[in-house]
C-alpha cells in the first residue's frame, strides 16, 4: 500500500482510469460482436475513437475496421450451398 499522499491519490486516479477503459473496451466489443450492415459506422466510429483515446492501439484498430468490413461484406445473402469455382473437388491425376 502506497505511504505518500500523492502515491495513494495516484492509485486512486489510476484505478478510475483502468476501471473507465475496462467500460469502454468491454462497450467497444460488444459493439464489434453485434454489428451489422447498417450501423457499420457508428461501430467504426467507437473504433477510432478507442484508438484516438488510446484504449486500443491505432493499428489494432485498423485491423478491427478491417476485419469487420471483411465480415459484414462477406456474408452472402442468396447462397444455395453451393460454393463457386471450388477447385479442390476438380483434382485430377
Amino acid at each position: 500500500m502506497p505511504i505518500l499522499k500523492s502515491a495513494k491519490k495516484a492509485m486512486r486516479v489510476s484505478r478510475k482510469k483502468q476501471e473507465r477503459n475496462t467500460n469502454q473496451k468491454k462497450a467497444l466489443y460488444d459493439a464489434i460482436r453485434s454489428a451489422s450492415e447498417k450501423d457499420i459506422n457508428k461501430v467504426n466510429s467507437l473504433i477510432d475513437k478507442a484508438a484516438k483515446k488510446n484504449i486500443i492501439h491505432k493499428n489494432k484498430a485498423a485491423r478491427l475496421k478491417s476485419r469487420l468490413a471483411k465480415k459484414i461484406k462477406g456474408t452472402p445473402k442468396n447462397v444455395k450451398g453451393k460454393i463457386p469455382n471450388d477447385k479442390s473437388s476438380s483434382k485430377t491425376k
